[in-house]
């Protein structure tokens, strides 16, 4: 594969590791699920994922509860999902998401991170054909599943896609599936490792190793940040 490669999927590695084994930010994003969703883990699937990531990254049960009684608190009300695009060094694009209590200090934050790194924060929209927002949900092959027949169970409940990579599957929806899709795996007895919502990009572009290294720079400070989620680029 090459040594950009195996930088690129190291790179990606240690962000995800760092980013969720962060207990405010998984709080966070346990408190808008059921803020959204409702309180109740049965009847909301975003909640139920939320928890389970958390979980998986050994969050405390008293922090779990604490952050869905959040949900119904004035805390919560000041609570917003904000969203920002931008274009980072050596023309990288990037979808930052952000769950914040203080969208003056957020902005001004992401803005300076972009700048620094000789990018720009560009008006919200501007990427909205270049990334498809979907919802992902991976789990392990066993040695006895059938491929077809799940894809077969998974259609009806909004699957578009469904790929195998190193013993891994991956099934691919439209973000509004998510709540179907998860349902669906769960009455297969699926046991799923991962799942949340990824913004796509349609197209990718290569970089050179030390392009990366400028860009996975700038994508540490952002992801360093307490109010950041999520962040997706356009890196093949």
């Amino acid at each position: 594969m090459g040594r950009a490669f195996e930088y690129r999927r190291a790179a990606k590695e240690k962000r995800w590791d760092k980013m969720s084994k962060l207990f405010p930010k998984l709080g966070k994003a346990i408190t808008l699920a059921a803020k959204e969703g409702g309180t109740d883990p049965d009847m909301n699937a975003t909640l139920r994922t939320a928890i389970k990531n958390a979980k998986a990254q050994n969050m405390p049960k008293d922090n779990i509860e604490a952050a869905i009684k959040r949900a119904t608190s004035k805390d919560a009300d000041a609570i917003s999902e904000i969203i920002y695009e931008g274009k980072g060094p050596h023309g990288v694009l990037v979808y930052v998401e952000c769950a914040t209590d203080n969208p003056t200090r957020t902005v001004a934050n992401v803005k300076s991170y972009f700048n620094k790194a000789g990018g720009s924060v560009v008006p919200n929209g501007s990427f909205e054909f270049m990334f498809s927002r979907k919802c992902v949900f991976e789990f392990d092959k066993g040695e006895e599943m059938d491929l077809e027949e799940i894809e077969l169970e998974l259609i009806d409940a909004g699957l578009e896609s469904i790929e195998e990579e190193d013993g891994k599957v991956f099934v691919y929806g439209d973000y509004t599936a998510f709540g179907t899709l998860s349902t669906a795996l769960e009455e297969l007895n699926i046991d799923v490792d991962k799942s949340n919502l990824q913004r796509i990009p349609t197209t990718t572009n290569e970089f050179t190793d030390e392009q990366l290294e400028d860009i996975e720079k700038m994508l540490d400070k952002i992801e360093d940040d307490d109010d950041i989620q999520q962040v997706f680029t356009n890196i093949a």
